[in-house]
């Protein structure tokens, strides 16, 4: 009995739980260390390397820098360096992962 056990287990019912939340963590592993641009409800958007996030969509950028909601669609506005910078979730509107750096990690593993 202990082998109709192994067979039929819950080994298979874990396996589907298991694959979404580490398909989801894969995703998100291979964004790591990617140029963001996040855009915030306040207007604001802020680029910078992704570092981390958490189960409340919070993000932490590294290499950050704010560009403020230009009135102007002709003028751009000098960037502000902010460093480290933490994003609260609730605050996040978009999420864009700039293409150069998706193709630095494809032409990296196409050549390695």
């Amino acid at each position: 009995m202990a082998t109709m056990i192994e067979e039929n287990g819950p080994s298979t019912h874990e396996q589907s739980r298991v694959s979404p939340y580490s398909q989801a963590r894969q995703n998100l592993e291979g964004l790591l260390n990617k140029n963001m641009k996040i855009r915030m409800t306040d207007g604001r958007t802020l680029v910078g390397l992704f570092l981390c996030t958490d189960r409340d969509c919070n993000v932490i950028l590294g290499s950050a820098q704010e560009f403020l909601k230009s009135t102007d669609t002709f003028s751009q506005g000098e960037p502000r360096v902010l460093g480290l910078a933490m994003i609260p979730g609730h605050h996040v509107v978009s999420i864009e992962v700039e293409a150069d750096s998706l193709e630095d990690t494809q032409g990296f593993g196409a050549n390695h």
